[in-house]
């Protein structure tokens, strides 16, 4: 498992088995979200198998799949909300993190501005510069909003 820390109370990774469960709880992540949709590769764990181990080790969980490249409003919105419900810090995964962190990405990008966003991305060493313009886009809209 490759962590990649974002924030301070966000990081990504790629996939998280129930192996991992332990360790997460060491390093104190409270909630984990899973990007991963069930049967993507084999060998993967269900999202439900995982979630309720999770929930035994005292984890929150969201469960909010991503297909490759498919990032909805309702996912965005469902990814802030989560963000804003669940006890940080927050470790969210996929396959590789990349879907994770432009969810985060996209999910704050009414917040701060884009060339912020894709540094911080840059400096956990995933490239969003394909979504700067969606990301610049959602930040100049949030005054538009309300």
């Amino acid at each position: 498992m490759d962590i990649r820390q974002v924030t301070p109370d966000f990081a990504v990774a790629d996939q998280v088995t129930a192996d991992d469960l332990p360790r997460l709880k060491e390093l104190g992540y409270n909630t984990l979200i899973c990007n991963r949709p069930d049967g993507e590769t084999a060998g993967q764990p269900a999202a439900e198998a995982l979630a309720e181990q999770a929930h035994a080790e005292g984890f929150n969980w969201a469960w909010i799949p991503i297909s490759s490249g498919n990032f909805t409003e309702q996912a965005i919105t469902d990814f802030g909300a989560a963000l804003a419900r669940h006890p940080q810090p927050v470790l969210a995964f996929c396959r590789t993190g990349t879907r994770s962190i432009t969810l985060w990405a996209l999910s704050r990008a009414s917040q701060q501005p884009a060339a912020e966003l894709l540094q911080q991305c840059a400096a956990a060493g995933y490239d969003l510069s394909a979504h700067s313009e969606r990301l610049n886009e959602r930040y100049l809209s949030r005054d538009n909003k309300g």
